[in-house]
Protein backbone atom coordinates (compact mmCIF):
# COMPACT_ATOMS: atom_id res chain seq x y z
CA UNK A 1 0.00 0.00 0.00
CA UNK A 2 2.92 2.45 0.49
CA UNK A 3 4.58 1.86 -2.51
CA UNK A 4 0.72 3.54 -4.16
CA UNK A 5 0.63 5.99 -1.91
CA UNK A 6 4.59 6.77 -2.81
CA UNK A 7 3.89 6.54 -6.44
CA UNK A 8 0.82 8.51 -7.06
CA UNK A 9 2.04 10.90 -4.91
CA UNK A 10 5.61 11.86 -6.49
CA UNK A 11 3.35 11.88 -9.91
CA UNK A 12 0.63 14.51 -8.15
CA UNK A 13 3.59 16.70 -6.84
CA UNK A 14 5.26 16.38 -10.42
CA UNK A 15 1.84 17.30 -12.20
CA UNK A 16 1.56 20.20 -9.92
CA UNK A 17 4.70 21.77 -10.27
CA UNK A 18 4.72 21.18 -14.04
CA UNK A 19 1.09 22.91 -14.40
CA UNK A 20 2.68 25.80 -11.44
CA UNK A 21 5.61 26.29 -14.37
CA UNK A 22 3.26 26.84 -16.86
CA UNK A 23 0.92 28.93 -15.58
CA UNK A 24 1.61 30.58 -12.53
CA UNK A 25 6.05 30.97 -12.57
CA UNK A 26 6.83 30.60 -16.52
CA UNK A 27 10.07 30.66 -17.39
CA UNK A 28 11.86 29.79 -14.00
CA UNK A 29 12.39 26.13 -15.62
CA UNK A 30 13.30 25.11 -12.01
CA UNK A 31 9.88 24.76 -11.16
CA UNK A 32 9.03 22.65 -14.04
CA UNK A 33 12.22 20.59 -14.27
CA UNK A 34 11.72 19.48 -10.68
CA UNK A 35 8.06 18.68 -11.23
CA UNK A 36 9.59 16.43 -14.47
CA UNK A 37 12.04 14.94 -12.18
CA UNK A 38 9.19 14.05 -9.44
CA UNK A 39 6.66 12.94 -12.26
CA UNK A 40 9.43 10.64 -14.11
CA UNK A 41 10.82 9.11 -10.27
CA UNK A 42 7.14 8.10 -9.90
CA UNK A 43 6.79 6.34 -13.48
CA UNK A 44 10.09 4.43 -12.41
CA UNK A 45 9.03 3.57 -8.88
CA UNK A 46 5.92 2.31 -10.54
CA UNK A 47 8.11 0.21 -13.01
CA UNK A 48 10.15 -1.02 -9.96
CA UNK A 49 7.68 -1.61 -7.49
CA UNK A 50 4.70 -3.61 -9.74
CA UNK A 51 6.48 -4.71 -13.16
CA UNK A 52 5.91 -2.98 -16.86
CA UNK A 53 2.71 -3.99 -17.27
CA UNK A 54 1.51 -1.72 -14.21
CA UNK A 55 4.03 0.88 -15.15
CA UNK A 56 3.02 0.86 -18.57
CA UNK A 57 -0.39 1.65 -17.45
CA UNK A 58 1.02 4.83 -15.01
CA UNK A 59 2.75 5.85 -17.98
CA UNK A 60 -0.29 6.43 -20.29
CA UNK A 61 -2.28 7.57 -17.10
CA UNK A 62 0.27 9.98 -16.02
CA UNK A 63 0.21 11.21 -20.14
CA UNK A 64 -3.72 11.09 -20.30
CA UNK A 65 -3.38 13.19 -16.65
CA UNK A 66 -1.39 15.79 -17.98
CA UNK A 67 -3.24 16.30 -21.06
CA UNK A 68 -6.27 17.04 -19.33
CA UNK A 69 -4.66 18.89 -16.80
CA UNK A 70 -3.09 21.20 -19.03
CA UNK A 71 -5.90 21.37 -21.10
CA UNK A 72 -9.13 22.65 -18.20
CA UNK A 73 -6.09 24.66 -16.63
CA UNK A 74 -6.06 26.66 -20.00
CA UNK A 75 -9.84 26.55 -20.46
CA UNK A 76 -10.62 27.57 -17.69
CA UNK A 77 -8.58 30.69 -17.33
CA UNK A 78 -6.81 30.02 -14.44
CA UNK A 79 -3.79 32.34 -14.77
CA UNK A 80 -6.06 35.46 -15.84
CA UNK A 81 -6.67 35.87 -12.02
CA UNK A 82 -3.12 36.49 -11.95
CA UNK A 83 -2.42 38.50 -14.90
CA UNK A 84 -1.96 42.32 -15.55
CA UNK A 85 -5.10 43.60 -16.88
CA UNK A 86 -4.24 47.10 -17.50
CA UNK A 87 -1.41 48.66 -19.60
CA UNK A 88 -0.01 51.88 -20.14
CA UNK A 89 0.67 53.73 -23.02
CA UNK A 90 2.48 56.43 -22.24
CA UNK A 91 6.38 58.05 -22.36
CA UNK A 92 8.80 58.86 -20.17
CA UNK A 93 9.36 62.57 -20.39
CA UNK A 94 6.72 62.89 -23.15
CA UNK A 95 6.68 66.58 -24.18
CA UNK A 96 8.94 67.73 -21.41
CA UNK A 97 11.86 68.65 -23.64
CA UNK A 98 9.28 70.96 -25.74
CA UNK A 99 11.04 74.45 -24.42
CA UNK A 100 14.56 73.31 -24.96
CA UNK A 101 17.22 74.59 -27.28
CA UNK A 102 20.51 73.97 -27.81
CA UNK A 103 22.72 76.80 -26.81
CA UNK A 104 20.62 76.97 -23.14
CA UNK A 105 22.33 77.65 -20.11
CA UNK A 106 22.06 76.31 -16.82
CA UNK A 107 23.35 74.28 -13.36
CA UNK A 108 24.67 71.40 -12.73
CA UNK A 109 22.15 70.40 -9.42
CA UNK A 110 24.63 66.94 -8.64
CA UNK A 111 27.77 65.72 -10.15
CA UNK A 112 27.85 64.76 -14.00
CA UNK A 113 30.11 61.86 -13.95
CA UNK A 114 28.71 61.53 -16.77
CA UNK A 115 25.27 61.84 -16.01
CA UNK A 116 23.23 64.00 -13.40
CA UNK A 117 21.07 66.11 -12.81
CA UNK A 118 20.76 70.03 -14.43
CA UNK A 119 18.29 72.92 -13.84
CA UNK A 120 17.63 74.41 -17.42
CA UNK A 121 14.59 77.10 -17.38
CA UNK A 122 14.21 76.96 -13.48
CA UNK A 123 13.10 72.73 -13.76
CA UNK A 124 15.33 69.91 -13.10
CA UNK A 125 16.31 67.56 -16.12
CA UNK A 126 18.58 64.59 -16.26
CA UNK A 127 21.45 65.25 -18.30
CA UNK A 128 24.26 63.62 -19.88
CA UNK A 129 27.80 64.98 -20.99
CA UNK A 130 30.15 63.26 -23.56
CA UNK A 131 32.26 61.98 -20.76
CA UNK A 132 33.36 64.87 -18.95
CA UNK A 133 32.76 64.86 -15.08
CA UNK A 134 31.27 68.12 -14.30
CA UNK A 135 31.20 69.24 -10.83
CA UNK A 136 27.60 70.58 -8.84
CA UNK A 137 27.49 74.33 -8.97
CA UNK A 138 29.06 74.28 -12.63
CA UNK A 139 27.15 76.54 -15.75
CA UNK A 140 26.76 74.14 -18.13
CA UNK A 141 25.24 74.63 -21.79
CA UNK A 142 23.06 72.39 -23.65
CA UNK A 143 25.16 70.77 -26.79
CA UNK A 144 22.77 68.21 -28.53
CA UNK A 145 19.12 67.43 -27.34
CA UNK A 146 18.14 63.45 -28.79
CA UNK A 147 14.68 62.24 -28.35
CA UNK A 148 14.66 62.28 -24.73
CA UNK A 149 18.77 63.08 -23.98
CA UNK A 150 19.81 66.41 -23.11
CA UNK A 151 23.45 66.18 -23.75
CA UNK A 152 25.53 69.50 -22.21
CA UNK A 153 28.99 70.60 -22.03
CA UNK A 154 30.44 72.65 -18.98
CA UNK A 155 30.92 76.91 -19.75
CA UNK A 156 34.45 77.42 -19.42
Amino acid sequence: MIEWMTVISLILFGLALLVAEIIFVPGTTLVGLFGFVFLAVGVYLSFNYFGQEIGWITVGGSAVASGVLFYLAFKSNLWGRFSLKSSSDSKVNEGELDGLKEGEEGIAMSALRPSGKAELMNKSFEVRTQGAYVDSGTRIRIIKILSNQIIVEPIS
